[in-house]
């Protein structure tokens, strides 16, 4: 039985900014097998974000080893952030 998928505490803060300046977000968080937690479209572009929580210490924020092997296979682009300032930084450059 697979285990229920953990949220990052700032996921409903970095969500609400993301979609405030007016992008889509599908969260990804319970597909598990490492995939990142959100997908975001904005001004025709799809952005893949991993959350880590910026107010953990370094050692909890590091790529579980199922998200390292996502990350490693991933053939596109993503991106983790910590805060909202990075998600939006992510999503328009």
């Amino acid at each position: 039985m697979r285990r229920a998928a953990k949220v990052d505490a700032n996921q409903a803060e970095i969500v609400e900014a993301l979609r405030k300046i007016g992008a889509t977000v599908q969260p990804l968080h319970a597909v598990g097998q490492g995939c990142p937690d959100l997908l975001v479209g904005w001004r025709g572009m799809n952005t893949i974000l991993e959350l880590k929580d910026g107010r953990k210490p370094p050692s909890a924020r590091k790529l579980t080893e199922d998200q390292e092997k996502w990350h490693a296979n991933w053939r596109g682009q993503v991106a983790v952030v910590e805060t909202v300032e990075q998600a939006i930084e992510a999503i328009t450059n």
